[in-house]
Formats: C-alpha cells, sequence, structure tokens
C-alpha cells in the first residue's frame, strides 16, 4: 500500500527538489501514526555543493560581518513568528512536552540571536586580526600580521535526532555569519522541525541563493561532494565520526573536521556537601532534571553521579524520591512531564544498554514502575527514569564506558577527592562535569583539576542556586564539545565559533601596507 503522507522537498542549488525514491517515514513515537517522508535518492550534491560555493559563498563574503549580523536578526524575527508550528511538529514527530521542546526550538532562536548580537560587534569588516603586527627583524620596518579571513568553501552539517531546531542553528548561525554557506543534513528520525525552520527562511528571501540548503533522507553521497576547502561538523555516534574521519575527503583532502560523539558526564558532590545542605539537595534536583529533560536524550546529560561513600545511601533514596514525582507518557496530556523517546529503535537501544550496565549494577529506581499516562504501551516509545547504582564503581567499567542515551543515570561512590576525580577521568574525556559544594576554594581547585578532560565544567553553589543555567543547557557564550570520548570538538564560545570557518594566515609586510588593511 502507497504512503499517502505529504513529502518533505529539499532545498540543493537554489531550488526545492524532490528525491526521486519512495522515501522513509517519519511517525509520531507516541501514537506511532505516519507523519511526513523524506527523500534524497538522486539529487546532484555535486551540481548542489558548487552552487552553494559560486553563489551563496560570494554572496556571503560580499557582505560585511555587520551586515550578514543583520540577515541573522531577520531571520530570528522569521522564526520567532511560526514558533507555534515548530512545537506543533516537535510534539508530533518527537514526542517532546512543552518544556522539553522549549529547550530545542527557543534555545535555538536564543543561540541565533545572540550570534545576530555578537555579529554587530565585529561591524563592517570582512576579515578578522589575530593579535598584534609583529617584527620580524631589528628594523620594525618589516612584520607580520596574522588574519582570518572566511574559507571559501562550504560547511555540511550532519546532525543529530535529538535536537533538530538548536543543532540547526547552533552550526549555522556562526557559520554564516562567517560569510560561509551551509548545508544541512538533519537525521532522519526528526527531519521535519529542521526542514519547515529551512523552508520559513528560505521562503522569507533572507539569505542569498544558495547560503543555506537543506537535504533529508540519506547521507549517502555527501562526504564525496566535498572539496578541499570545505569542512564538516558532525554530532552523533563514535562509530559514526570514526566512518567520517576516514572518508577520503578528509583524508586525503584535509577537509576540516568537527566531531561531537559519546559522552559520560558526570555531576560530583564534593565532601563538604552532607546530606541535608543546600548543595546536596542541589545536586539531587538537577540529577533528576537531567535524568528526565528530553527523556534522556541529551548528549550532556547527567550519566554518572559520584557521592562520597557517606552520603550514598541518602542520594540514593533522594533522587529516587523525585524521579517517582515524574509522570511519563504523552505530551499532549499537561499531567505528563516526560515524553517519549524518539522511535523504536531508540526504545530498544535504551533497553538493551540498560541490561548490559545490570550486569555490573543494582536498580535504585526503576522507572518500569510507572504507569503511562495516555498512551498505549504496545505503541508509545516510552520508558520512565531508571536509576542504577554500584558500591564498587572501580570495578564497574560498564558505567565508565556505556552512554545510554536516554533516562539512565548511575549512582556511585568515592573514598576521597582524588579517588573521585579518578573516577571521573574514567569518562575519557566529557562534554561536561558539574560540582557541588559549599566552599569556593575547593570548587574552584577541582573544576581546575577536571578542566583538561572536559570542554565545561559546571559549578553550582548555593550562592548561584537560582542563578546557574543548568548542567545540561548549552549556552551560546560558552564552548560546547569535550576532548576524548566526546569527540575532540569545540562549538559555540561567543565569537570563538568563527574561527572553525575562518583560515588564519600570516601577512609579512611593510608597516604601510598592514596599515592599509
Amino acid at each position: 500500500m502507497q504512503s499517502t503522507s505529504p513529502l518533505l522537498s529539499n532545498y540543493l542549488g537554489g531550488q526545492w527538489q524532490n528525491g526521486s525514491g519512495t522515501g522513509t517515514a517519519l511517525t509520531d513515537p507516541v501514537l506511532g501514526t505516519e507523519l511526513v517522508r523524506v527523500d534524497a535518492t538522486g539529487l546532484d550534491l555535486v551540481g548542489g555543493f558548487d552552487f552553494a560555493r559560486a553563489q551563496g559563498g560570494a554572496a556571503l563574503r560580499a557582505l560585511s560581518y555587520g551586515q550578514r549580523a543583520a540577515l541573522l536578526a531577520a531571520a530570528v524575527k522569521v522564526l520567532q513568528a511560526n514558533r507555534d508550528a515548530y512545537y506543533d511538529i516537535a510534539t508530533a514527530n518527537s514526542g517532546t512536552v512543552k518544556t522539553d521542546s522549549a529547550v530545542d526550538i527557543d534555545g535555538a532562536i536564543f543561540t541565533l540571536s545572540t550570534y545576530a548580537k555578537l555579529g554587530e560587534s565585529l561591524g563592517d569588516g570582512h576579515f578578522m586580526r589575530d593579535g598584534e603586527a609583529a617584527r620580524l627583524g631589528k628594523d620594525p620596518l618589516f612584520a607580520s600580521q596574522h588574519v582570518f579571513t572566511p574559507i571559501r568553501g562550504l560547511a555540511l552539517f550532519i546532525n543529530a535526532f535529538n535536537f533538530p531546531a538548536w543543532g540547526l542553528w547552533e552550526k549555522a548561525a556562526p557559520a554564516l555569519l562567517s560569510g560561509v554557506p551551509v548545508v544541512i543534513k538533519p537525521a532522519t528520525a526528526t527531519a521535519w522541525l529542521t526542514q519547515r525552520m529551512v523552508q520559513d527562511v528560505v521562503q522569507a528571501g533572507i539569505f542569498p541563493p544558495g547560503a543555506l540548503s537543506v537535504v533529508c533522507g540519506s547521507s549517502a553521497g555527501l562526504l564525496d561532494a566535498l572539496q578541499p576547502m570545505d569542512m564538516v561538523s558532525f554530532t552523533g555516534s563514535a562509530e559514526t565520526a570514526a566512518i567520517i574521519r576516514s572518508h577520503p575527503a578528509v583524508v586525503q583532502h584535509s577537509v576540516r573536521v568537527n566531531i561531537e560523539a559519546d559522552s559520560v558526564n558526570s555531576a560530583l558532590l564534593l565532601p563538604d556537601a552532607a546530606p541535608g545542605s543546600e548543595a546536596f539537595d542541589l545536586l539531587v534536583k538537577e540529577v533528576a532534571r537531567e535524568m528526565t529533560v528530553k527523556s534522556g536524550q541529551k548528549c550532556t546529560a547527567i550519566r554518572r553521579v559520584f557521592v562520597p561513600e557517606a552520603s550514598y545511601d541518602a542520594a540514593a533514596a533522594a533522587i529516587a524520591a523525585r524521579l517517582a514525582k515524574t509522570t511519563v507518557g504523552n505530551p499532549r496530556n499537561d499531567s505528563v512531564r516526560m515524553g517519549a523517546l524518539v522511535n523504536r529503535a531508540q526504545l530498544n537501544s535504551v533497553r538493551e544498554g540498560l541490561a548490559y550496565l545490570q550486569t555490573q549494577t543494582e536498580v535504585l529506581f526503576d522507572g518500569a514502575q510507572l504507569t503511562l499516562v495516555d498512551a498505549d504501551p504496545a505503541l508509545a516509545c516510552c520508558v520512565g527514569p531508571t536509576l542504577l547504582g554500584t558500591r564498587q564503581p572501580d570495578a564497574a567499567d560498564r558505567a565508565h564506558d556505556t552512554e545510554v542515551f536516554g533516562p539512565v543515570a548511575t549512582l556511585m561512590p568515592y573514598r576521597d577527592l582524588p579517588h573521585a576525580l579518578a573516577l571521573v577521568r574514567r569518562g575519557q574525556g566529557s562534554l561536561v562535569c558539574s560540582l557541588f559544594g559549599a566552599d569556593p576554594a575547593t570548587l574552584a581547585s577541582t573544576a581546575l583539576e577536571l578542566a583538561d578532560s572536559h570542554g565545561r565544567v559546571h559549578i553550582v553553589s548555593p550562592d548561584v542556586a537560582q542563578l546557574h543555567t543548568g548542567h545540561g543547557n548549552v549556552m551560546p557564550q560558552s564552548l560546547h564539545g569535550g576532548p576524548g570520548r566526546a569527540g575532540g570538538g569545540e562549538e559555540l564560545g561567543g565569537l570563538r565559533a568563527l574561527n572553525f570557518y575562518h583560515r588564519r594566515s600570516a601577512l609579512q609586510a611593510s608597516t604601510a601596507v598592514l596599515a592599509a588593511l
């Protein structure tokens, strides 16, 4: 029986076009109904990429940073005008409750708006200086000035399923502000929201043709169409990241690569934060929140929780008590606080991951005991939050090595602070670690100890209890990325994000020539 759901168009080569295949269905993870289809079969990727470089790239580079910032601001207005439609799509396609949809949709708009404001500060320039000029000899007349100029290739974004809105704009905002055209390949499972946002902005006529493209469906052939001056930014699994890094475009043609992969993030309760203290309560609240926001489908979610040995039982009981209040089910029901996993494949993956971790842990809170609200367990891709634990953290290698991409975390005790730091580092590089305590000096020294193995260290003390932005919230002003297992990449961080889309060069010339810049 032929599907009757609409086929989403791709925007490539400055025009909307459909793939030649029947397409892949996107479904409602709660109701199981088919929503739309996506297909990229038969698209002229080489021609489309050439158009983006020659037309989109040239038109963007002709504008100043300030002018490109104005385009970002115009895109913000378009997205704000269509927020209701985006929320409807998120509910249907991602199965998220409104507060979780806001993390994605409003987070995307906020990030784009932030880069629009940052771009204003760069004014009417077309390049950025990198430091001051340095003399190259005894006579100061001949000197070297380092500059950043926009690359003349394109940026290919291969995004993950969990943030179809934010994942699009947190990458595209700094790229477009830099003057680099972008091609977005959203994860197939939730491509609808990405495609709709691109469609709205394209139809508004804000960016030059070729500056913003979207390809929905299979990623086959995308890397083959890259050229030496292009770049690719990927968010997803370590296995796919390895395939990208080994592709001839990267190995032979030095295409620049940014990777964000698996991350087994941590929350650490410092020794001074005993049960009953405000810092202890803040950790309990944040762990439960991070486990349930977007059903734990966040690359920054807390996966490991470390507490002093004497606090283990109290922490287990407190976190379990908060999780027991979680209502799970259909996000259309106002009483539901946690929606679904994105699809059946993800549900199976989480169940398999839980079984794998349970060979070395015990269940401290079983999410399976929660009754689904307004959802059929046989159809809905819902799973309750599950807290695991082990009193033998040194032997629990699976808890340190495995990221179950769902509402799952493992509680572990430590003997002393050096032991805790060693356990955190067992994650082999993470996106973020949160510290909870009250003593500023201990918090500061611990943060510096862990900074080398994390892209971000989030420090929560009682004085910022109502101010901190959250362990898992990625703010555009701060770095997003991490070393080692987390992929070794960097995104955001304010204007630092623009560096990836520029080429640093040294201009060696007379001071008169350098002054003419």
